[in-house]
């Protein structure tokens, strides 16, 4: 690399916080890599190296994280051949349609091909804006997960808009279709998440996670076979793979999820249903205050067909509850 991986103003929703827990937020790497980076003396505010991970951070502070690592160190080329479907779009921020199977910008294993190439050969512009390694990205979608995603065209908007991430302002709602039916048709699932002991690709609850909330109501069900129960959720906050977590932590995999008890392959009229490839999870509803003026932004993404055309095989449902 030739420059930080990470330069910011510390905003204001963040003043008073740990150090570590701003890299986190800023950078969207785990807590543990962005300690990892402070005890390297890779962070910096307002020029002087920070040495403990408890520092509390200022606002208006100009935060420089020097690396963070391999994955900092792949800037991404743009890629034409990565279609990039847009939902809105202004002269500060993009809210684009993620297809399922698409990475959202590179990693280990996926270093081209990702939505962030797409995203450089349609808007260059993005590659001066947040992180070197993703450019305008504020927040992710896993690989099978579909729907709204916002990106940032600025480095204000990117600014304004990690701060409502943190700030939890962000309206996300999503739609899941669940093996079962919940004991109750509303619920919240508080469990702290972690990255599992067993396996690190995995996430799971644990004592020792970061907090995380998530909401669910139940909109249809069906008693089947296969019983399974479609829920609006809604997420209080954004840990990795939090919603197939939390659900099949309460004993209701997402149809599909494969790595999270998810696969009923062979379950008495699952059919169709059983033979989903990827979760059935969609990013349904976006909506944040605009960067520039505070107007509330709400966005739609429809349901794309693959996962139309499994509701529709299921036939009418029973009702809400």
């Amino acid at each position: 690399m030739t420059g930080p991986a990470l330069r910011e103003v510390v905003p204001a929703v963040l003043a008073g916080e740990r150090i570590d827990r701003v890299v986190a937020l800023l950078a969207d790497v785990s807590r543990s890599r962005a300690g990892d980076a402070v005890d390297r003396g890779q962070v910096s505010l307002d020029g002087s190296v920070v040495e403990l991970r408890s520092r509390r951070v200022a606002e208006g502070e100009e935060l420089v994280v020097a690396d963070l690592g391999r994955e900092a160190d792949h800037v991404p080329q743009a890629d034409p051949s990565v279609a990039v479907e847009v939902l809105h779009e202004d002269d500060q921020v993009l809210v684009v349609d993620k297809p399922a199977g698409l990475v959202v910008h590179p990693g280990a294993g996926n270093l081209e091909g990702t939505l962030v190439n797409g995203l450089l050969a349609r808007w260059p512009d993005l590659a001066g804006v947040g992180s070197a390694a993703r450019p305008g990205i504020v927040h992710r979608l896993d690989q099978g997960t579909s729907g709204a995603l916002a990106v940032a065209r600025t480095e204000a908007a990117y600014a304004s808009l990690v701060a409502q991430l943190a700030d939890r302002t962000v309206g996300r709602r999503y739609r899941a279709l669940v093996w079962g039916r919940p004991e109750s048709p509303t619920g919240v699932v508080d469990g702290p998440i972690g990255r599992s002991g067993r396996d690190r690709t995995r996430m799971a609850v644990m004592s020792s996670g970061r907090p995380a909330r998530t909401r669910y109501e139940q909109a249809q069900a069906w008693t089947g076979p296969p019983e399974v129960s479609l829920l609006e959720c809604r997420l209080e906050t954004g840990r990795t793979h939090q919603i197939r977590v939390h659900l099949s932590a309460i004993g209701h995999p997402l149809v599909g999820d494969a790595a999270y008890g998810g696969d009923r392959t062979g379950r008495p009229g699952g059919g169709r249903v059983a033979s989903l490839e990827r979760p059935f999870l969609h990013a349904a509803h976006l909506a944040f205050d605009h960067p520039s003026g505070g107007n509330r932004i709400s966005v739609e993404s429809p349901l794309p067909a693959d996962l139309a055309e499994l509701l529709d095989g299921l036939g009418a449902p029973d009702g809400p509850s």
